[in-house]
């Protein structure tokens, strides 16, 4: 008989944040971990979740984790994202920015289709094509443990353990594709030509989109803390007008995640508070993307830490086919669609870069790998105002809606 050690909500938190404080040690020392940008709470979470298997092998104990502070660290999280969804930044993108939602839509909705079939042909239940689908692919470990519970009240057991395992899998894969086929499309159509001097490095560093974000801007403490103290107020006004809407969504009989409702009331708060000049300048937006990182580190620290590995045992062999099947597709549309689609040269290449990177794992891939390439070649502006509005306002949104119609299908 198995002995079962439950920890509360501050002990879970306790143990979330040691994992954090690891994975930022082994980010410090381990060149891997920094080359393919995995997150450090993900590296650190890996380790305390490979010791409770240990724990549940050898000594037979299992560890339970109280899911309160994670539950509300991912709403937390979503909500800051609906607040950087700012329909004004369309503008800015143009034409590529438009082209680039579009393939991202058409992206998410084969990966589904790909994962389901694959989980049809190898004998496995729906559920864990869905788990090994857009969730992780394109929705990295944020949206993986966002639609977990949801995947679990449906009847997919380990459904955490899945899908952390699948956007592990997918940040790596994303990381490692990205630059090498940038590369080759740079060098099979002559787009640019390598570069031998320091100018594409000052063009990195100095990236933002307005010269206003270059400049310094001291804040005495009791400022910042005001400035953080309403951002901390919208947050919270936002997650709980978006629990109110979340339960009268649920009332349609569609299947919502938790976390749906505040993400849309805070991209509406956003937008029409954007509406008004007067009051568009006094957004805290930095303070809340900020607050939004805090949450997202310490839910990712506890959900990977609280993974049962060993639930992944009797389907690892085929879910890692699914994966790879997710990888050659993403090989192929990246190179023979979306290349194409955004015409074919050199800021498409970049763009294709980072298209693998939050097409298999996440914003920061995205932006690691368009460096890589600019880096070795020229800065490319387009590429580095599109990616992050893309991924800021459009990929949770979209994943989050396709999603949703899938489970409801399925």
């Amino acid at each position: 008989m198995r002995e079962i050690v439950s920890l509360d909500m501050y002990q879970t938190a306790g143990v979330g944040v040691l994992a954090l404080l690891l994975g930022i040690y082994f980010t410090r020392k381990i060149p891997f971990l920094r080359r393919f940008c995995i997150p450090a709470p993900v590296s650190g979470g890996i380790v305390v979740s490979l010791l409770t298997l240990l724990s549940y092998s050898v000594l037979g104990t299992e560890f339970s984790f109280d899911s309160t502070l994670r539950d509300i660290s991912m709403t937390l999280f979503f909500t800051s994202v609906g607040f950087q969804s700012d329909m004004r930044a369309i503008k800015r993108g143009g034409r590529p920015l438009i082209v680039m939602v579009a393939l991202v839509a058409v992206l998410i909705v084969a990966q589904n289709l790909i994962s389901l079939g694959a989980a049809a042909l190898l004998g496995l239940d729906p559920l864990v094509g869905m788990a090994s689908g857009s969730i992780p692919m394109s929705g990295g470990h944020g949206t993986s443990g966002g639609f977990s519970p949801l995947l679990e009240s449906m009847g997919l057991s380990g459904a955490s353990s899945i899908t952390m395992a699948c956007a592990t899998f997918g940040l790596v894969a994303g990381s490692m594709i990205g630059g090498p086929l940038a590369e080759r499309l740079i060098r099979r159509h002559s787009l640019a030509e390598e570069s031998r001097s320091d100018d594409v490095v000052a063009g990195l560093e100095g990236s933002e989109a307005s010269p206003e974000a270059k400049v310094e801007r001291p804040k005495s403490s009791e400022r910042s803390f005001r400035e953080y103290t309403k951002a901390v107020y919208l947050l919270v006004l936002a997650m709980a007008g978006g629990m109110t809407l979340s339960k009268l969504l649920a009332l349609t009989g569609i299947t919502f995640p938790t976390y749906f409702g505040s993400l849309i009331v805070a991209c509406l708060v956003r937008n029409v508070w954007g509406a008004f000049p007067k009051w568009r300048d006094r957004f805290r937006g930095d303070e809340i993307i900020s607050l939004g990182d805090i949450a997202l580190s310490l839910f990712l620290g506890i959900a990977m830490s609280s993974l049962k590995l060993w639930e992944l045992a009797g389907i690892a062999l085929p879910l890692f086919a699914i994966l790879i099947v997710q990888v050659v597709f993403m090989v192929i549309f990246a190179s023979q669609v979306a290349f194409r689609a955004l015409g074919r040269d050199y800021d498409a290449a970049v763009l294709v870069s980072g298209l693998c990177g939050f097409g298999l794992g996440a914003t920061p891939n995205a932006m690691a790998n368009m460096s890589a390439v600019c880096l070795k070649y020229r800065y490319a502006v387009y590429p580095f105002i599109i990616v992050p509005i893309i991924g800021a306002m459009f990929v949770d949104i979209i994943n989050t809606t396709v999603v949703t119609i899938f489970l409801n299908l399925i």
